[in-house]
């Protein structure tokens, strides 16, 4: 089907930079195909955009600062009312919710406990899922399965939500501090999650895949880890880099440098709203898909 659409439309396109380029790699044998294109991704800043943050993010960093803990404390007590967990206000609090698809590695935090069991004891960082899987999808599920069981392990450590929806996700993506990410690249298209946190200042923590190929200024907007490491045993050192970025830029800026991580979410807001909006999206899908068909059926005719 997919080289039947390739043959028969006039033009195609990929949904992030890297998945454009990623498509031509993968469907470069089929003959007369048509072009492929990127146009990346976008998200509705009415829907997922905190008022109180659009109001306060061309104030001082500061008063955007205390927008954001008026959102965590909501997310806080959102969790506290679910699970009886009361989280500390002033750990880092790491956020990781979308489809549970095994490439996303919704687990690979957990996969170097001598590294992350001081931080979680320390109460340094506090980590909080969410997500589903498609039915069908076994393994999917199964990771869900390991992180819930990881959650009831440690628990008012490690939170896991149910019944991931909207609701939720607008709470978790204004209310984290960090938004983890980790696919394994090239396999993600975009994802969106991390705009939509992007719009709210919570800063991307994120492998080079999909949309934060072309949003990361790492260090300025938010980080990303692994370099683009694509090859044999990738998993570890994506997860090395995690570990690394984390503890040696993540921490010290959160817990020393207030200053420079209201600074970052300022950044991270300013790149979201400009570059990833559905907005945008919509006016380039308009004019380097839609016109350009137009205008040549047009002239055919």
């Amino acid at each position: 089907m997919t080289v039947a659409g390739l043959r028969l439309s006039t033009l195609t396109n990929g949904v992030s930079a890297l998945h454009g380029e990623t498509a031509q790699s993968m469907w470069e044998q089929v003959t007369t195909s048509s072009p492929i294109i990127s146009i990346t991704n976008g998200v509705h800043e009415g829907t997922w955009q905190a008022r109180n943050i659009a109001q306060a993010v061309a104030a001082q960093p500061e008063t955007l600062y205390r927008a954001h803990q008026e959102n965590k404390a909501q997310l806080r007590a959102e969790i506290q009312r679910r699970t009886g967990h009361c989280l500390n206000p002033d750990s880092l609090l790491i956020g990781f919710a979308r489809r549970a698809a095994t490439y996303k590695r919704g687990d690979l935090i957990f996969r170097n406990r001598e590294e992350l069991m001081p931080l979680l004891e320390s109460g340094r960082i506090q980590l909080v899922f969410a997500g589903k899987a498609h039915p069908q999808d076994d393994g999917g599920k199964k990771m869900v399965a390991n992180i819930v069981a990881l959650a009831k392990q440690l628990p008012g450590k490690v939170i896991f939500l149910e019944n991931y929806d909207m609701t939720l996700g607008q709470l978790l993506t204004r209310g984290c501090d960090v938004w983890l990410n980790n696919p394994q690249r090239p396999l993600e298209a975009s994802g969106t999650s991390g705009m939509k946190a992007g719009m709210n200042g919570v800063l991307n923590f994120s492998t080079l895949d999909g949309w934060w190929v072309e949003g990361c200024q790492h260090g300025i907007n938010g980080w990303q880890f692994g370099d683009g490491y694509v090859g044999p045993d990738q998993d570890t050192h994506d997860l090395n880099a995690l570990y690394r970025v984390l503890k040696g830029e993540i921490l010290p800026t959160y817990e020393q440098d207030k200053a420079k991580w209201a600074q970052m979410m300022q950044a991270s807001i300013q790149t979201c709203t400009r570059d990833f909006s559905a907005r945008r999206m919509i006016n380039e899908y308009y004019d380097r898909l839609y016109r350009p068909l137009v205008e040549a059926g047009r002239k055919i005719s």
